[in-house]
């Protein structure tokens, strides 16, 4: 019998790394956390050979592949890191793909490309580059501004109507560069808190009904699909849950469906793409943020979906045919698993998460615990979503690590 990658091979566009090639072939992942561990997994089951780039090792991708750590600024590092590749992808969108690309290029490895490019990653890691352009190709988004001072935080938060959230640039993740201001001292703190050399970003406040999540996968052939429109649920400006379906009714998902292919192409993105939305009272849907490379509203895929997102983000980046998207059953719920004390991960805390014989358990693997720290996910499959939820949320506050 042939394994999967040969049968793929078969059925690939011309422009994949894999057509036509011999031995084995490898993925280049920059990032090692629970992004990548999920990524190189999907990978491994195809039969592809992983290599991920860090600065340090958490300990979610041991025994996944190869490591290279170092620092991902260095040309020596990033020449060890390339070499053999067929392909390199991403787990965040701060990663050095500029450096990864020009690595590529100085070592003459012109069959090996980076998905997504340079040229996407650009607009999306800077916040306010990311909103400048969401509002240059008029793809709904709430109003904002970009400040370079205290005083400019004051001010701009008066003229987006007294309510504002305060967003670090580059480098925020998991609620860590948010803050909420409704008052010019709130603004002023958040300020003093977030502030970088290239200012904030503030965004009027948006009086949502729903948060919405939209993963959409496109290929380097230029094949897309669209994953089911998912409800999510945010704490402390962190993903708590998941929920699929999310509940809308049909024109307001294929409207978030239409948007989130459009800033897919309109950032012309390779991969898979989370396409966050907020739906007001009245209807509207407007654009939140954008993340290229999969994400955590789209980790009920694994169980959930006839093809994963981390599997689809992978067929995407070699130009292979994508993966249905569809559910596999009615309902998926998925709630996140974070750190509630500082110290080394307990993972005899496993034994009673698995007194819940319906619930799909992922730990990540890190070694170190930390307060809100993501450790982990659960999902549950089903066919009522009230009841699913319920399994889902009791799975999750059994695991302390």
């Amino acid at each position: 019998m042939e394994s999967p990658v040969t049968e793929m091979v078969d059925a690939a566009p011309g422009d994949s790394p894999l057509h036509g090639a011999g031995g084995q072939v490898r993925v280049g992942i920059l990032g090692a956390g629970q992004l990548g561990r999920m990524l190189g997994l999907a990978a491994v089951r195809m039969g592809l050979q992983v290599r991920f780039l860090d600065r340090e090792q958490s300990g979610a991708t041991d025994g996944i592949g190869e490591t290279v750590l170092g620092d991902w600024d260095d040309p020596e590092v990033l020449g060890r890191f390339v070499e053999g590749c067929d392909v390199i992808t991403t787990e965040n969108e701060w990663a050095p793909a500029g450096a990864v690309e020009s690595t590529l290029r100085a070592l003459g490895e012109a069959r090996c490309r980076m998905f997504p490019g340079s040229a996407s990653l650009d607009l999306i890691a800077d916040k306010g580059v990311q909103k400048q352009t969401l509002a240059a190709k008029n793809i709904p988004t709430a109003p904002f501004e970009l400040v370079a001072s205290q005083r400019e935080a004051v001010d701009a938060l008066a003229r987006l109507g007294g309510a504002a959230m305060l967003k670090r640039r580059s480098g925020s993740y998991d609620g860590y560069g948010n803050f909420a201001a409704h008052t010019p001292e709130e603004a002023g703190a958040g300020w003093t808190a977030l502030h970088g050399e290239d200012g904030l970003l503030l965004e009027a406040w948006v009086p949502f009904e729903r948060e919405l999540s939209v993963l959409v996968v496109r290929s380097s052939a230029g094949e897309i699909k669209t994953y089911p429109v998912t409800a999510t649920e945010q704490r402390d400006h962190r993903c708590h849950a998941t929920e699929v379906p999310a509940g809308c009714i049909p024109p307001v998902e294929e409207r978030a469906m239409s948007i989130a292919r459009e800033v897919v192409e309109g950032f012309d993105l390779v991969g898979v793409t989370a396409v966050e939305l907020f739906l007001t009272a009245d209807g509207a849907l407007l654009v939140n943020e954008v993340a290229p490379r999969p994400h955590n509203t789209g980790h009920y895929t694994i169980e959930g979906c006839v093809t994963s997102q981390f599997e689809n983000h992978l067929r995407a980046v070699l130009g292979l045919p994508l993966g249905a998207t569809a559910l596999r059953t009615p309902c998926a719920v998925m709630v996140n698993v974070l750190g509630h004390r500082e110290g080394a991960t307990d993972v005899r805390a496993i034994a009673h998460a698995t007194s819940c014989p319906d619930a799909a358990i992922h730990l990540y693997g890190k070694r170190q615990v930390r307060p809100k720290r993501k450790m982990g996910h659960v999902t549950c499959l089903g066919t009522d979503l009230k009841t699913v939820r319920r399994l889902a949320e009791d799975a999750a506050e059994r695991l302390k690590l």
